[in-house]
């Protein structure tokens, strides 16, 4: 399961509608093991296609280097599709090189309403997960009743 916050959900979004009709890509960044992501990364894609993303090999080997020195890892990979569902596509599954991310998909096509979907990807396989959007990480998962009552 994606656990993610409102707000980086609403970033990556409005990226995808911004670069529309390409497609959008990015990261979101997140401490290393915590499987938590934190810092929106918007990337340029280099393809400039609607049908095509590819991350610019410059930009990407920069975000290593600064996510190795921030102790991050990449938790969320995403990119949108501009007239198909949000779905990996055989290219997308080809590409997938982080067994640990999350890879989110955001459908921009005009026929429907935006698709925000989640996916783990290794080794060739493709598993749909649940998303689950929060306002802040604090409780997340935790449920009402985990909540100290100060009585």
């Amino acid at each position: 399961m994606l656990v993610i916050r409102r707000d980086l959900v609403d970033e990556i979004v409005a990226h995808a509608r911004r670069d529309h009709p390409d497609e959008a890509c990015g990261v979101v960044a997140g401490p290393e093991g915590s499987d938590r992501p934190e810092r929106f990364i918007p990337m340029l894609n280099a393809a400039r296609s609607p049908t095509f993303y590819e991350f610019d090999s410059g930009d990407l080997l920069r975000l290593y280097r600064d996510m190795d020195s921030r102790d991050e890892v990449p938790v969320v990979i995403y990119h949108s599709h501009t007239a198909t569902e949000a779905y990996p596509s055989r290219t997308d599954i080809s590409y997938a090189s982080e067994p640990d991310a999350h890879y989110v998909l955001v459908s921009t096509r005009e026929d429907s309403d935006t698709e925000f979907r989640s996916y783990r990807i290794v080794d060739g396989v493709v598993t749909e997960e649940q998303v689950e959007v929060v306002e802040t990480y604090m409780f997340a998962h935790t449920g009402a009743d985990d909540v100290p009552d100060n009585a």
